[in-house]
C-alpha cells in the first residue's frame, strides 16, 4: 500500500480579505475533490489572506499511480488560474 501527499502553496496577489481567501479556498478544494478520489483540506497560512497552503493525501496499491494523481492535481489546480503556485512538495510512502 502507498499514500502519497502534497502540500501546495499559493500566492493570492489581488486578496484583500480573509472572506476573499475563504472563497477561493472552498472552490480549489470542492473541484480537487470532486475530480480527483483525494483527501483535501487547507492545512496552513490560517491568518495570511494572500497565502494559501492546501494539503492533499491519496492512497493506493501502485506508486505509480499516486504520483501521477498528485502531479496531475498540481496541473488541474494550476489551470484553473485561481491562485499562483509558490511551491509544491510530495512524498510518496510505502506502509
Amino acid at each position: 500500500m502507498f499514500v502519497g501527499t502534497l502540500r501546495i502553496e499559493m500566492h493570492l496577489p489581488e486578496s484583500h480579505s480573509l472572506k476573499e481567501k475563504r472563497k477561493i479556498v472552498k472552490s480549489i478544494v470542492g473541484k480537487v475533490r470532486a475530480r480527483f478520489n483525494a483527501s483535501v483540506a487547507e492545512v496552513g497560512s490560517n491568518d495570511k489572506w494572500q497565502l494559501i497552503e492546501i494539503g492533499v493525501t491519496t492512497v493506493g496499491n501502485d506508486g505509480r499511480h499516486i504520483d501521477s494523481s498528485l502531479s496531475n492535481i498540481v496541473n488541474f489546480v494550476d489551470s484553473l488560474y485561481l491562485a499562483e503556485i509558490v511551491n509544491t512538495e510530495m512524498e510518496i510512502i510505502s506502509v
